[in-house]
């Protein structure tokens, strides 16, 4: 069963090649080719989370070269679930961008797989070269369905956003560079053997080339200053591309928590928890600017984009606690915003596309067609990403604000998290007041296409994001207990390590104390 996890890297970009090449011009088989990679993918997604559920880490090797020198894939819990999490969000979107959005401009479903690609891989791949390489498959990608569609406001957005992410390329270059000078290896079980083992001489280099990659996944994560990209890049991508985004920023959280526990973690020595006394501030700050921006926005996209650079200051607080539950509770809180956002950014798209020439600007106009259904679905988006009851986003706090009760900064967390979340709900509460109640007040008809319909089919799909939020919440005992399982293991990374170098391969001491408690 092993053998399977290339599938989630390899049928992409095999679909995508056939796309372009042999139906690019039949609308109709693009959509049945990608129907059938995201159904494939979430098959098999499903059938490795439960493989790495019984079976712990384990190395696929291309090519079949040795460790450390060829390219590897690595499944254990948490990449599976990130591959997994990934597929459900790529059915759903299939689902919704395949009624019109994908007839707005050219190649849209062939940019969709390599996307898949790049994202998979990303979770997947076993050493620092091939997470350059995936990155660099998400920038080209991303940026060519943040255009799908054209436009003035998303060619100024999207330069921007491959401008920012070119220059993190070349940082993430840079810092690659210095961490393979002075430990010889970019294979992250490798490192995490010969990190330890750095002389007093090479140390600082080492953690040169360390915080310049944290500095690289920071950007990825939207993590304050380097948050800027976002709020642009995902308010002006057509609706089911932004929904595809929201696991963009979870790769950059997945790539601080697989390196800074795996190589930089309990067992790094005098680098051990390098990053948590940069992360914690970093988060605190993240949050309250996104939370700030959400209650400053004057369009409903920008308000939802600002509402998910919030909700990565929330994870990254807690997963910058570095402790097994602190972590787990940050995974809980990761699949819920990931949906959140999602769903948020396809209801946003149906609240414009009924209000005519007012679009997304949150002022009064009147009242929309099919109102009631749609205000329903903004409520409960709205009361998923201002973590209220009884959705999950409740639960994934509370876990949190528990994991955080033992940190020394335990009041600042506290007093963060539950003062920005009321500045969430005053700004969704503000949002939700002007685009329904206000506009059943005002008389007057929206100029709307002439063919406009009842959006079953976008309805159907931001539903089932919605659903989600729903399972989240009601399978939260086995859903937790699965990532307490995935948390334990990322803080013991004995198996992780002999996965990929060898069962007898001697592993350095883990020290089990929390960064902040040292």
């Amino acid at each position: 069963m092993g053998n399977w996890m290339i599938v989630p890297v390899v049928l992409p970009a095999v679909m995508a090649a056939l796309t372009v090449l042999a139906v690019r011009h039949d609308l109709i088989l693009q959509r049945v080719f990608s129907a059938f990679t995201v159904v494939a993918l979430l098959a098999v997604s499903i059938a490795l989370v439960f493989h790495a559920a019984h079976t712990g880490p384990e190395m696929y090797s291309l090519g079949n070269w040795p460790t450390p020198f060829g390219i590897v894939l690595v499944l254990d819990r948490l990449s599976a679930m990130m591959v997994l999490l990934t597929s459900i969000l790529a059915v759903i979107v299939w689902f919704y961008s395949s009624r019109e959005w994908d007839k707005r401009g050219k190649h849209f479903h062939a940019l969709f797989q390599f996307q898949l690609m790049g994202v998979n891989g990303a979770f997947l791949t076993g050493d620092f070269f091939n997470l350059f390489v995936f990155f660099e498959v998400l920038l080209i990608a991303s940026y060519g369905l943040m255009l799908h569609g054209a436009g003035e406001n998303r060619l100024k957005a999207g330069m921007q956003y491959i401008v920012v992410n070119l220059t993190g390329s070349s940082l993430f270059l840079i810092g690659v560079g210095l961490i393979y000078a002075v430990t010889g290896t970019l294979n992250m079980a490798d490192l995490a053997l010969k990190v330890p083992l750095v002389g007093d001489a090479d140390i600082a280099l080492l953690k040169a080339g360390a915080l310049i990659l944290f500095l690289v996944f920071c950007i990825k994560a939207a993590m304050v200053p380097m948050h800027f990209w976002l709020p642009g890049t995902y308010a002006n991508a057509p609706a089911p591309v932004a929904a595809l985004f929201a696991i963009m920023t979870k790769v950059g959280a997945y790539s601080i928590l697989r390196l800074y526990s795996l190589a930089f973690g309990g067992s790094a020595g005098d680098l051990s928890w390098l990053v948590a006394p940069y992360l914690l501030p970093a988060a605190i700050v993240t949050l309250v600017v996104g939370m700030v921006g959400v209650l400053a926005a004057r369009q409903l996209t920008r308000m939802v984009a600002f509402a998910v650079v919030g909700s990565m200051g929330t994870l990254m607080i807690s997963v910058s606690l570095f402790t097994p539950d602190s972590v787990a509770a940050g995974l809980y809180y990761m699949l819920h915003s990931t949906f959140a956002g999602a769903a948020l950014f396809l209801i946003a798209d149906l609240v414009i596309s009924r209000r005519g020439q007012f679009g997304g600007s949150l002022n009064s106009a009147p009242a929309i067609r099919d109102s009631g259904l749609i205000a329903a679905l903004f409520f409960m988006g709205a009361i998923a990403m201002a973590s209220l009851p009884p959705l999950s986003g409740f639960l994934g706090k509370l876990q949190i604000l528990s994991a955080a009760q033992n940190s020394p900064y335990a009041v600042w967390i506290w007093v963060a998290i539950l003062g920005t979340s009321f500045l969430n709900i005053i700004g969704f509460g503000r949002a939700g007041s002007v685009l329904f109640w206000k506009s059943s007040a005002i008389e007057g008809e929206i100029q709307t296409a002439p063919d406009q319909t009842f959006p079953r089919q976008t309805v159907i799909a931001a539903g089932m994001m919605l659903a989600m939020l729903v399972a989240l919440t009601v399978f939260a005992g086995p859903v937790t207990g699965y990532l307490h399982e995935t948390s334990a293991e990322l803080f013991d990374t004995t198996d992780y390590i002999r996965a990929v170098m060898g069962p007898d391969t001697p592993v350095a001491e883990i020290t089990t104390v929390a960064p902040f408690a040292q």
